[in-house]
């Protein structure tokens, strides 16, 4: 601003405009106003920006005589109306805390625990004290301890505003993700992840001490001065003791609150022991219990208490999430999570919420401020989640069945998302592999909820009517998959083969390329039976073969092992050798065309037999050769036909007495019918036959099940 006064002869109007021209042509972009001393009083009132800049004005160049005269003016604008300065200046910050919140792309101006809020300080401190820095204020305002904590805060986001205008090559207020690297290293920061990520932190962890100790000073300065906003549910501080402070939040977590900064500065100043004690855990179990514990978590992350009062979340507070998923730092998307839980605007989701019993919500309210906690190590933070829960849970006293649930959700807590946005919800396989996780409706209820919560926490846009659809089909097909418990116990111990499997040398020395095929093998009965060098010496069998290959064994007893991709008449060759036993059969279906047989017969076979086995797989394949065959007696009772077994696989049982030709007989029936057999476990114990045949619903089996039960009955 350029003031001077109107003093005929002088031509000051034409030296005042060649100064600004020469200031243009610079480059510069200059803000500017010009006024005569006696206007500065009216145009003061116009806007309260042009007050703010006149209140902090200070002198740079010019008449000394003239500066004297504008102190005064200004003097007489700091005195007309504090009142509503302040009070406007207070909504304007609150509008931009509004518009700019504390993410992961802070800005560094106008958002919160910006230049900003330190600027409303020493505004309202020039108004009342004119003073010329916030550490000129009186020492019951700002305390000296306070302020170098402020301070050093301060100057750090000073010198990253700096380095971004530095890196932009512009005035920059919003620390863009894809700036950090550039400015981090401007800032002498490590060029790796680590280092962008201790930078980012650092970040956060100076914008919320800026925020702070603002909010706690701006309180004190306006007093009895500025009204508290009637429309908000403020609590102050009725004890100075530490663990009666948090007991005060309790008793107000009925309703929202928010805690006064007079609070939050005794929640500062309240002695308390060097780490939480036995009275301290009782209080702090009691937050979760509280119909609205986001507000009490709010307010001790406000006092910057988070890491002391919530042990297990000490890692993650202020941690960036550079992943291009989350919006927020790991402990304010936890909070977040727990707001959205206790404010669910899902009828659906919110009836689940309220089948919960007291003890569960305030469990499920645990793990979702939780879930996150495992987060900035190096091990799976699932894992270490659940475990960081566990440990703390117990100091809580939750009741262990409750932290084994509690472990479960947070182990898995990403799967339901995961599962719903990426992998095909009308595949059997998929909801049986995901409802393994979750064996009762209980938890199914609540890692929907859950999933819900940690959604929305992320950020505005996340949970959209679509993915919330695709979430919902998935619970409905998984309560569905709970009635198949047979199915499900299968399917988790394949997905705990499979992780085994996955860390075997054998299978590590694979190409990328077979390991996949191996993991996409439908058949769950390799999996359950099998060692995981078995599985891999079969499917590199497999990998060779072109239409077929077979193992013949004869130590003990007889066993045949055959892979082949072109069709098998094994109705034939067990017709063929209807005189032997069969004990147990498996059939898997491997990759392609393949399918994987496995025979065991009762008995050990002559030498010069196995020339002749030889000979019968051989003409197996050709769909010429027959067999005759026996019919075997079968009763009705003695057969069991479950098409609602699963979605894509219907289930034979026969339990009769062992007869010569059985098994031939019943496969060649399946073969004539077109009937495809996934798995069949065949046993034969004590001339007893307990068979079961797991097979596909391509059409031709659950819509002849009359015709199958008469063939085999003998009443066709």
């Amino acid at each position: 601003m350029i003031v001077y006064k109107d003093i005929p002869g002088y031509n000051t109007k034409e030296m005042i405009e060649k100064i600004l021209y020469i200031l243009w042509d610079t480059g510069l972009k200059l803000g500017h106003r010009v006024h005569t001393v006696e206007e500065l009083y009216e145009v003061s009132k116009t806007d309260i920006t042009i007050k703010t800049a006149l209140i902090e004005s200070r002198f740079i160049e010019g008449s000394h005589f003239i500066w004297i005269a504008t102190q005064n003016a200004i003097s007489q604008i700091r005195y007309d109306d504090p009142k509503t300065f302040i009070a406007l200046k207070l909504e304007e910050q609150e509008k931009k805390h509004k518009k700019f919140p504390l993410t992961m792309e802070p800005n560094l101006k106008g958002g919160v625990g910006g230049f900003r809020d330190a600027n409303l300080v020493f505004w309202v401190g020039k108004v009342f004290y004119n003073v010329n820095s916030i550490k000129d204020l009186p020492s019951n305002i700002v305390d000296e301890k306070e302020y170098r904590i402020f301070r050093i805060a301060l100057e750090f986001l000073f010198r990253v505003r700096s380095a971004l205008h530095l890196a932009t090559g512009k005035k920059e207020d919003k620390l863009r993700l894809d700036l950090i690297p550039s400015i981090a290293k401007l800032l002498g920061y490590e060029e790796s992840k680590q280092g962008h990520m201790k930078f980012a932190r650092k970040v956060t962890e100076s914008l919320k001490i800026t925020r702070l100790y603002s909010t706690i000073w701006l309180n004190k300065l306006t007093e009895g001065y500025i009204p508290a906003d009637p429309k908000k549910n403020f609590i102050y501080p009725e004890t100075k003791d530490f663990n009666g402070l948090l007991k005060q939040l309790c008793d107000h977590a009925e309703k929202p609150f928010y805690a006064h900064s007079t609070f939050h500065q005794q929640l500062l100043l309240a002695d308390r022991p060097d780490r939480p004690n036995e009275a301290l855990y009782k209080t702090i179990a009691r937050f979760f219990y509280q119909p609205y514990s986001y507000y009490i978590l709010s307010s001790i992350s406000f006092a910057r208490l988070l890491k002391y009062v919530i042990p297990p979340i000490r890692q993650v507070v202020d941690l960036p999430q550079f992943d291009g998923y989350h919006q927020y730092a790991v402990d304010i998307h936890s909070m977040k999570s727990v707001y959205h839980l206790e404010h669910i605007d899902d009828p659906f989701i919110q009836n689940l919420f309220e089948t919960l019993d007291y003890d569960e919500k305030a469990m499920l309210k645990l793990v979702t401020f939780l879930h996150d906690a495992g987060k900035g190590r190096k091990r799976d933070h699932h894992l270490v989640g659940a475990t960081l829960f566990k440990i703390f849970a117990n100091k809580l006293q939750v009741d262990t069945a409750l932290i084994k649930m509690g472990e479960t959700l947070i182990r898995y807590h990403t799967l339901m998302s995961n599962v719903a946005q990426r992998e095909d919800l009308y595949s059997e396989k998929v909801i049986l592999a995901f409802a393994s996780h979750f064996k009762t409706q209980k938890l199914l209820d609540m890692i929907y909820i859950l999933t819900y919560a940690d959604m929305n926490g992320v950020g505005a846009g996340t949970y959209t009517s679509f993915n919330a659809r695709l979430i919902k089909t998935l619970y409905m097909r998984s309560i569905e998959a709970l009635n198949h418990t047979i199915m499900l116990d299968r399917v988790a111990k394949r997905i705990k083969k499979e992780k085994i499997l996955k860390r075997h040398p054998d299978f590590l020395a694979l190409k990328k390329t077979e390991q996949k095929k191996i993991l996409q093998i439908p058949s769950n009965l390799l999996f359950l039976r099998y060692r995981p060098e078995r599985i891999v010496a079969i499917a590199k069998k497999g990998f060779e073969t072109k239409e077929y290959e077979f193992l013949i064994s004869n130590d003990r007893y007889l066993t045949i092992e055959l892979i082949r991709s072109k069709s098998f008449n094994l109705g034939y060759f067990l017709g063929k050798l209807s005189n032997l036993d069969v004990v147990n059969m498996d059939i898997c279906k491997l990759f392609g065309d393949l399918k994987y047989f496995k025979i065991d017969f009762s008995v050990k076979v002559d030498k010069e037999d196995i020339f002749l086995i030889e000979e019968i797989l051989h003409n197996s394949f050709d769909d010429s050769k027959k067999s005759k065959l026996h019919n075997p007696v079968i009763k009705k009772k003695e057969l069991e036909i479950d098409c609602d077994h699963s979605q894509s696989y219907a289930m034979m049982r026969l339990h009769t007495v062992n007869q010569k030709g059985l098994l031939a007989y019943i496969i060649h029936m399946f073969d004539t019918l077109g009937i495809d057999i996934v798995t069949a476990k065949i046993h034969t114990f004590k001339n007893s036959v307990r068979d079961i045949f797991l097979i596909e619903k391509n059409g031709n089996f659950c819509h002849n099940t009359d015709k199958i039960i008469d063939k085999l009955t003998g009443e066709n």
